[in-house]
Protein backbone atom coordinates (compact mmCIF):
# COMPACT_ATOMS: atom_id res chain seq x y z
CA UNK A 1 0.00 0.00 0.00
CA UNK A 2 2.96 2.44 0.73
CA UNK A 3 4.39 1.41 -2.51
CA UNK A 4 1.39 2.35 -4.48
CA UNK A 5 1.18 5.65 -2.58
CA UNK A 6 5.02 6.27 -3.16
CA UNK A 7 4.10 6.01 -6.63
CA UNK A 8 1.11 8.03 -7.12
CA UNK A 9 2.92 10.55 -5.12
CA UNK A 10 5.90 10.85 -7.76
CA UNK A 11 3.12 10.32 -10.72
CA UNK A 12 1.70 13.37 -9.12
CA UNK A 13 4.90 15.41 -8.91
CA UNK A 14 5.76 14.81 -12.40
CA UNK A 15 2.29 16.13 -13.78
CA UNK A 16 2.70 19.16 -12.15
CA UNK A 17 6.09 19.51 -13.17
CA UNK A 18 5.17 18.88 -17.08
CA UNK A 19 2.30 21.87 -16.09
CA UNK A 20 4.72 24.13 -14.83
CA UNK A 21 7.36 23.41 -17.89
CA UNK A 22 4.12 23.73 -20.21
CA UNK A 23 3.29 26.98 -18.51
CA UNK A 24 6.81 28.95 -18.46
CA UNK A 25 8.07 27.81 -21.73
CA UNK A 26 6.32 30.25 -23.71
CA UNK A 27 7.00 32.72 -21.30
CA UNK A 28 10.26 32.24 -21.56
CA UNK A 29 10.60 32.14 -25.71
CA UNK A 30 8.99 35.60 -25.36
CA UNK A 31 11.98 36.58 -22.89
CA UNK A 32 14.42 35.35 -25.13
CA UNK A 33 12.73 36.67 -27.88
CA UNK A 34 12.72 40.54 -26.41
CA UNK A 35 16.63 39.70 -26.76
CA UNK A 36 17.31 38.78 -29.96
CA UNK A 37 18.62 40.89 -33.17
CA UNK A 38 16.28 40.84 -35.70
CA UNK A 39 12.30 40.82 -36.42
CA UNK A 40 12.12 36.64 -36.51
CA UNK A 41 10.17 35.45 -33.24
CA UNK A 42 11.40 31.76 -34.07
CA UNK A 43 15.18 30.78 -33.39
CA UNK A 44 17.44 27.73 -33.89
CA UNK A 45 18.51 27.56 -30.72
CA UNK A 46 17.19 27.68 -27.24
CA UNK A 47 19.05 30.46 -26.13
CA UNK A 48 20.27 33.41 -28.39
CA UNK A 49 23.86 32.93 -29.84
CA UNK A 50 23.64 37.46 -29.12
CA UNK A 51 21.55 39.19 -26.90
CA UNK A 52 20.67 42.66 -27.33
CA UNK A 53 19.11 45.68 -25.67
CA UNK A 54 17.97 47.24 -28.92
CA UNK A 55 14.50 45.96 -29.18
CA UNK A 56 13.75 47.98 -25.61
CA UNK A 57 15.57 50.87 -26.55
CA UNK A 58 13.58 50.92 -30.13
CA UNK A 59 10.24 50.32 -28.31
CA UNK A 60 10.89 52.90 -25.88
CA UNK A 61 12.80 55.62 -28.42
CA UNK A 62 10.70 55.14 -31.56
CA UNK A 63 6.93 54.17 -30.59
CA UNK A 64 4.25 55.40 -28.25
CA UNK A 65 4.96 52.59 -25.68
CA UNK A 66 5.09 54.96 -22.65
CA UNK A 67 1.61 56.83 -23.97
CA UNK A 68 -0.04 53.30 -24.11
CA UNK A 69 1.15 52.32 -20.86
CA UNK A 70 -0.38 55.99 -19.15
CA UNK A 71 -3.76 55.14 -21.35
CA UNK A 72 -3.75 51.63 -19.87
CA UNK A 73 -3.47 52.27 -16.54
CA UNK A 74 -5.45 55.06 -16.29
CA UNK A 75 -8.66 53.43 -18.27
CA UNK A 76 -7.67 50.36 -16.26
CA UNK A 77 -7.78 52.29 -12.50
CA UNK A 78 -11.41 53.79 -13.20
CA UNK A 79 -12.58 50.50 -14.42
CA UNK A 80 -11.74 49.12 -11.49
CA UNK A 81 -13.17 51.69 -9.28
CA UNK A 82 -16.43 52.07 -10.75
CA UNK A 83 -16.92 48.33 -11.40
CA UNK A 84 -15.89 47.64 -7.46
CA UNK A 85 -18.35 50.22 -6.38
CA UNK A 86 -21.10 48.66 -8.71
CA UNK A 87 -19.88 45.43 -7.42
CA UNK A 88 -19.95 46.21 -4.17
CA UNK A 89 -23.42 48.16 -3.25
CA UNK A 90 -25.07 45.43 -5.92
CA UNK A 91 -23.80 42.39 -3.67
CA UNK A 92 -24.90 44.01 -0.54
CA UNK A 93 -28.20 44.46 -1.51
CA UNK A 94 -28.47 40.97 -2.84
CA UNK A 95 -27.24 39.65 0.64
CA UNK A 96 -29.34 41.73 2.94
CA UNK A 97 -32.23 43.59 1.50
CA UNK A 98 -35.21 41.53 0.49
CA UNK A 99 -36.94 43.81 -2.31
CA UNK A 100 -39.60 42.56 -5.10
CA UNK A 101 -37.49 41.30 -8.10
CA UNK A 102 -34.30 40.35 -6.31
CA UNK A 103 -34.67 36.52 -7.13
CA UNK A 104 -35.29 37.13 -10.91
CA UNK A 105 -32.49 39.88 -10.73
CA UNK A 106 -29.80 37.32 -9.54
CA UNK A 107 -30.84 34.99 -11.76
CA UNK A 108 -30.72 37.64 -15.12
CA UNK A 109 -27.21 38.19 -13.76
CA UNK A 110 -26.19 34.95 -14.27
CA UNK A 111 -28.14 34.54 -17.39
CA UNK A 112 -26.13 37.80 -19.11
CA UNK A 113 -22.87 36.45 -17.79
CA UNK A 114 -23.20 33.36 -20.44
CA UNK A 115 -23.56 35.64 -23.07
CA UNK A 116 -20.03 37.01 -24.41
CA UNK A 117 -19.38 41.10 -24.53
CA UNK A 118 -18.19 40.93 -28.32
CA UNK A 119 -21.75 40.04 -28.92
CA UNK A 120 -22.95 43.55 -28.34
CA UNK A 121 -20.00 44.96 -30.96
CA UNK A 122 -22.37 45.85 -33.13
CA UNK A 123 -24.94 47.97 -30.69
CA UNK A 124 -21.68 49.41 -29.54
CA UNK A 125 -21.19 50.78 -33.03
CA UNK A 126 -24.68 51.93 -33.46
CA UNK A 127 -24.10 53.85 -30.25
CA UNK A 128 -21.12 55.25 -31.64
CA UNK A 129 -21.89 56.72 -34.13
CA UNK A 130 -25.70 57.87 -33.40
CA UNK A 131 -24.31 59.56 -30.33
CA UNK A 132 -20.84 60.44 -31.20
CA UNK A 133 -18.87 58.96 -28.81
CA UNK A 134 -16.04 57.63 -31.37
CA UNK A 135 -12.44 58.07 -29.12
CA UNK A 136 -14.35 58.93 -26.04
CA UNK A 137 -12.70 57.39 -22.92
CA UNK A 138 -15.28 57.91 -20.73
CA UNK A 139 -17.78 56.17 -22.47
CA UNK A 140 -15.34 52.93 -22.97
CA UNK A 141 -14.72 53.28 -19.34
CA UNK A 142 -18.73 53.20 -18.83
CA UNK A 143 -18.67 50.15 -20.70
CA UNK A 144 -16.25 48.34 -19.79
CA UNK A 145 -17.06 49.27 -15.62
CA UNK A 146 -20.69 47.68 -16.09
CA UNK A 147 -19.85 44.28 -17.12
CA UNK A 148 -19.51 43.19 -13.68
CA UNK A 149 -22.13 40.53 -12.93
CA UNK A 150 -20.34 37.82 -11.95
CA UNK A 151 -18.16 39.56 -9.61
CA UNK A 152 -21.54 40.55 -7.95
CA UNK A 153 -22.71 37.06 -7.73
CA UNK A 154 -18.68 36.28 -6.65
CA UNK A 155 -18.91 38.78 -3.42
CA UNK A 156 -22.76 38.39 -2.64
CA UNK A 157 -21.60 34.72 -1.57
CA UNK A 158 -18.88 35.96 0.38
CA UNK A 159 -20.83 38.36 2.12
CA UNK A 160 -23.29 35.73 2.90
CA UNK A 161 -21.16 34.28 4.96
CA UNK A 162 -20.53 37.17 7.57
CA UNK A 163 -22.81 36.83 9.76
CA UNK A 164 -26.31 38.98 10.16
CA UNK A 165 -25.81 39.11 13.93
CA UNK A 166 -23.63 41.52 13.51
CA UNK A 167 -25.66 43.58 11.65
CA UNK A 168 -28.60 43.35 13.98
CA UNK A 169 -26.62 44.63 16.75
CA UNK A 170 -25.20 47.75 14.67
CA UNK A 171 -29.33 48.05 13.62
CA UNK A 172 -29.91 48.11 17.23
CA UNK A 173 -27.42 50.49 18.18
CA UNK A 174 -29.34 53.21 15.46
CA UNK A 175 -26.86 51.96 13.08
CA UNK A 176 -28.21 52.56 9.04
CA UNK A 177 -27.29 50.63 6.01
CA UNK A 178 -24.71 52.37 4.96
CA UNK A 179 -22.84 52.60 8.31
CA UNK A 180 -23.33 48.94 8.50
CA UNK A 181 -21.89 48.16 4.36
CA UNK A 182 -18.88 50.70 5.70
CA UNK A 183 -18.05 49.78 8.94
CA UNK A 184 -18.61 46.03 8.86
CA UNK A 185 -19.24 44.64 5.49
CA UNK A 186 -16.48 46.15 3.58
CA UNK A 187 -13.90 45.61 6.34
CA UNK A 188 -14.17 42.14 6.74
CA UNK A 189 -14.71 41.40 2.92
CA UNK A 190 -11.67 43.52 1.94
CA UNK A 191 -9.66 39.67 0.64
CA UNK A 192 -12.45 39.71 -1.40
CA UNK A 193 -13.03 43.10 -2.53
CA UNK A 194 -9.30 42.90 -3.84
CA UNK A 195 -9.70 39.68 -5.21
CA UNK A 196 -12.41 41.20 -7.24
CA UNK A 197 -10.15 44.58 -7.87
CA UNK A 198 -7.28 42.84 -9.55
CA UNK A 199 -8.91 40.84 -11.79
CA UNK A 200 -11.20 43.80 -12.82
CA UNK A 201 -8.10 45.10 -13.85
CA UNK A 202 -6.54 42.60 -15.86
CA UNK A 203 -9.48 42.21 -17.48
CA UNK A 204 -9.61 45.90 -18.54
CA UNK A 205 -5.72 45.33 -19.10
CA UNK A 206 -5.62 42.55 -21.40
CA UNK A 207 -9.31 43.71 -23.27
CA UNK A 208 -8.68 44.24 -26.88
CA UNK A 209 -12.21 44.19 -28.93
CA UNK A 210 -14.06 46.61 -27.49
CA UNK A 211 -11.38 48.89 -27.19
CA UNK A 212 -11.10 48.56 -30.95
CA UNK A 213 -14.86 49.68 -31.61
CA UNK A 214 -14.26 53.16 -29.15
CA UNK A 215 -10.70 54.15 -29.26
CA UNK A 216 -9.24 54.81 -32.91
CA UNK A 217 -6.50 57.68 -32.40
CA UNK A 218 -2.99 56.54 -32.19
CA UNK A 219 -2.45 58.91 -29.51
CA UNK A 220 -5.52 56.91 -27.70
CA UNK A 221 -4.14 53.58 -28.06
CA UNK A 222 -3.90 51.22 -24.91
CA UNK A 223 -1.01 48.19 -24.91
CA UNK A 224 -4.11 45.96 -26.42
CA UNK A 225 -3.85 48.10 -29.82
CA UNK A 226 -0.76 49.61 -30.10
CA UNK A 227 0.64 45.94 -29.67
CA UNK A 228 -1.31 44.98 -32.08
CA UNK A 229 0.39 47.34 -34.67
CA UNK A 230 3.60 45.80 -34.49
CA UNK A 231 2.47 42.59 -35.76
CA UNK A 232 -0.52 43.98 -38.32
CA UNK A 233 1.40 43.75 -41.54
CA UNK A 234 2.11 40.42 -42.58
CA UNK A 235 5.51 41.14 -44.68
CA UNK A 236 6.97 43.55 -42.10
CA UNK A 237 5.87 41.95 -38.13
CA UNK A 238 8.19 43.20 -35.48
CA UNK A 239 7.93 39.80 -33.66
CA UNK A 240 11.16 41.33 -31.57
CA UNK A 241 9.72 44.39 -30.95
CA UNK A 242 6.25 42.86 -30.03
CA UNK A 243 8.12 40.50 -28.00
CA UNK A 244 9.79 43.26 -25.79
CA UNK A 245 7.00 45.28 -25.51
CA UNK A 246 5.03 42.06 -24.10
CA UNK A 247 7.87 41.55 -21.70
CA UNK A 248 7.37 45.35 -20.07
CA UNK A 249 3.31 45.24 -20.57
CA UNK A 250 3.67 42.56 -17.75
CA UNK A 251 5.25 43.68 -15.37
CA UNK A 252 2.52 46.16 -13.99
CA UNK A 253 0.49 43.07 -13.68
CA UNK A 254 3.42 41.70 -11.73
CA UNK A 255 4.14 44.45 -9.11
CA UNK A 256 0.24 44.24 -8.76
CA UNK A 257 -0.02 40.70 -7.90
CA UNK A 258 2.99 40.94 -5.61
CA UNK A 259 1.67 44.04 -3.96
CA UNK A 260 -1.69 42.51 -2.93
CA UNK A 261 -0.55 39.06 -2.54
CA UNK A 262 -1.43 38.22 0.89
CA UNK A 263 -5.13 39.96 0.21
CA UNK A 264 -5.52 37.71 -3.26
CA UNK A 265 -4.52 34.43 -1.19
CA UNK A 266 -6.80 34.97 1.36
CA UNK A 267 -9.84 36.24 -0.60
CA UNK A 268 -8.90 32.98 -2.70
CA UNK A 269 -9.08 30.55 0.06
CA UNK A 270 -12.09 32.27 1.87
CA UNK A 271 -13.78 31.93 -1.25
CA UNK A 272 -12.91 28.13 -1.94
CA UNK A 273 -14.09 27.19 1.50
CA UNK A 274 -17.11 29.44 2.00
CA UNK A 275 -18.35 30.18 -1.42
Amino acid sequence: MKGNQRASLWVSRLVIWIAIFCTLFPAYWIFMASFSAGQSFFSATLFPKALTTQNYERLIVETDFMIWVGNSLKICLWVSVIQLFLTSTSAYAFSRQRFPGRKNGLLALLVLQVFPSSMAVSGYFILIYRFGLSDSVFALILVLAGGSAFNIWLLKAYIDTIPKELDEAAFVSGASHLIVFTRIILPLARPQIAVIFVFSFIAAYSEYVITSVFLNKPANHTLALGLQTFITNQFAANWTLFAAAAVLSSLPIMAMFMFMQRFIQNGLAATGVKG
